[in-house]
């Protein structure tokens, strides 16, 4: 764990100290690195006069800022839940390794940091069985409503996932409204009767309520998960913005009028091909109700979900869900993931990346019994044995390189920001980069900049022939070289604010880091001149085939 001490003393030295690259995290094509910390003391890489560029050369430009990244994760299915507390009571001490290495956002921890969860409000394709909260046929006073209805073991390990990271955003969101709500009957497939509008609002304020009196409190809550797709084999539900609308503006009075006004309404949640159709007739009906809308990757592509901002700049974008298949090939899928979800969605405005289930076993189990959900067998972030053994797959590792670059510094410090960022030089097409820039709690310090950088140079004219790529890194006025391997690679380093981002930029709430785990790596404690030197200063598969800015295909993946 870092150790910052940085005297008042120091104020008048730091415009001599230079900015110096000391922390680097990489995951490699070859899986010779994954998620691999390297501290370069005692030889930082130090920004100098420029020189000639490298083969490839990224500009910083951090007048330039954009959106806040509030965090990378999954959804916590009942299945995902059901197989961590499996793991749990087989191998205790296995169970508490990864979720402190998923979850733990210390900084400076051999951890991803995870810190965006999505949980269904009642059974998805991912449960033991169908139901919902209040499966009492006509009851649109929700007496019969009862949380409780979720198993057990769902809070039990959200519990325990909250005990390692108190900045956890935690996201509700229904895969199907009581089948009593429906033209079917069913919570499978169906599409909703408008006459239970008020009804349904208040079975999604009884969630609320309910995860509050667990102690639990809720960051966002949607109406309907995939408000366009109908699949009769597991909790679907087909709505149309009117009436998603609708529930909405119902849904924020009485959150308004109990004691949740600070809680957001996020629309949509659904793939991208319908970007500037349906969120934005969303917005046209009901903006005052959402804060913003959530897409998912299982048809059409990640530049769609510029439409949507095109028309409501001032809304919120997030990316919740996409899945990678058993069989899909590791590499490929480690740059997809980067090239359109984790660098992508952030590029598109963005504010998290998330992946499906959490959890799952080896063959992408358990499942609702029945649904044709995902075929091949959809992955995991990661996959837990029988045998209480565990492995993280290409997902964890994909988001744990672009979660590193945006947790929070500090405790009661902001989440980082997107800041301009562009590649030159003759191999440019060989790097996918994301800039980030990180405030700190105290003014004083230095802020963090940080890169996410994708190196896909992994072919000549077809043949393989992975390269690393020489790099020349433009900040300020001054110039950095490193060589990127092919794979992902994280890096960082601290410069003092010099006005370019105002404290009133970094607008989220502060932050508290409570029951923090001890990192698993020992780092050095910092000096004037190390590599933390805040001196003070002025501061599925469904047919789908995805395409690649390369040429690539893959599949990824499990439903329209």
């Amino acid at each position: 764990m870092r150790l910052t001490v940085f005297a008042s003393t120091l104020a008048l030295a730091a415009p001599a100290l230079a900015q110096q690259i000391w922390d680097i995290w990489s995951t490699t094509w070859d899986r010779s690195s994954l998620f691999t910390y390297n501290n370069l003391s005692p030889n930082p890489i130090t920004f100098n006069s420029p020189g000639a560029i490298g083969a490839a050369d990224i500009v910083i430009n951090d007048g330039q800022t954009f959106q806040s990244v509030w965090g990378y994760g999954a959804s916590l299915t009942d299945s995902s839940a059901l197989v961590l507390n499996n793991l749990k009571n087989k191998n205790v001490d296995s169970y508490w390794k990864l979720l402190k290495y998923m979850f733990d956002p210390t900084d400076g921890a051999n951890s991803a940091g995870f810190s965006y969860l999505r949980i269904p409000l009642g059974a998805s394709d991912f449960s033991a069985s169908v139901y919902s909260l209040d499966d009492v046929k006509g009851d649109t006073a929700m007496k019969h409503f009862d949380i409780n209805k979720t198993p057990s073991y769902v809070f039990s390990v959200l519990n325990d996932i909250r005990s390692i990271n108190s900045v956890l955003r935690i996201h509700l969101l229904p895969w199907s409204p009581p089948g009593w709500m429906k033209d079917t009957g069913t919570m499978n497939g169906g599409n909703f009767l408008s006459k239970y509008s008020t009804a349904y609002a208040k079975y999604l304020l009884k969630s609320l309520q309910a995860y509050q009196s667990k102690g639990v409190n809720i960051y966002a809550i949607g109406v309907q998960n995939e408000p366009e797709n109908w699949n009769p084999t597991y909790p679907t539900c087909v709505m149309t913005p009117a009436q998603e609308a609708q529930i909405a503006k119902t849904l924020r009075t009485l959150m308004n009028n109990n004691g949740f006004s600070g809680v957001k309404i996020i629309g949509y949640d659904h793939n991208w091909n319908d970007a500037g159709g349906y969120p934005v007739e969303l917005m046209n009906d009901g903006a005052s109700a959402f804060a913003g809308v959530a897409f998912h990757c299982y048809s059409g592509g990640v530049a769609q979900q510029d439409a949507f901002h095109a028309a409501y700049p001032k809304k919120d974008i997030f990316f919740t869900e996409c899945s990678g298949t058993y069989g899909s090939d590791w590499w490929s899928d480690i740059k997809w993931y980067m090239d359109n979800l984790f660098i992508g969605s952030i590029e598109h405005n963005a504010h998290t990346g998330l992946m499906w289930n959490l959890a799952l076993d080896g063959n992408g189990q358990p499942m609702l019994p029945g649904t044709n959900s995902c075929s091949p067998p959809c992955r995991p972030v990661a996959t837990v044995n029988s045998d209480g053994s565990w492995s993280v797959n290409q997902e964890f590792y994909a988001m744990a390189q672009a979660s590193k670059a945006i947790l929070p510094r500090d405790a009661g410090g902001p989440w980082g920001k997107r800041i301009g960022v562009s590649v030159g030089g003759y191999q440019n097409w060989a790097l996918r980069v994301g800039a980030f820039v990180t405030g700190r709690a105290n003014s004083n310090d230095w802020l963090r900049y940080s890169l996410v950088v994708l190196n896909w140079a992994d072919n000549t004219n077809g043949a393989w022939n992975p390269t690393p790529v020489t790099t020349t890194i433009e900040f300020r006025g001054k110039q950095a070289t490193y060589t990127f391997p092919v794979g992902v690679t994280t890096l960082w380093w601290y410069a003092p604010n010099q006005g370019r981002s105002k404290r009133g930029e970094f607008d989220e709430p502060a932050v508290m880091f409570t029951n923090a785990t001890e990192a698993n790596i020992t780092l050095p404690q910092e000096t004037p001149t190390g590599g933390n030197a805040n001196t003070a200063e002025d501061s599925p598969f469904d047919g789908a085939v995805y395409g690649k800015s390369n040429g690539e295909k893959i599949h990824t993946t499990r439903f329209r």
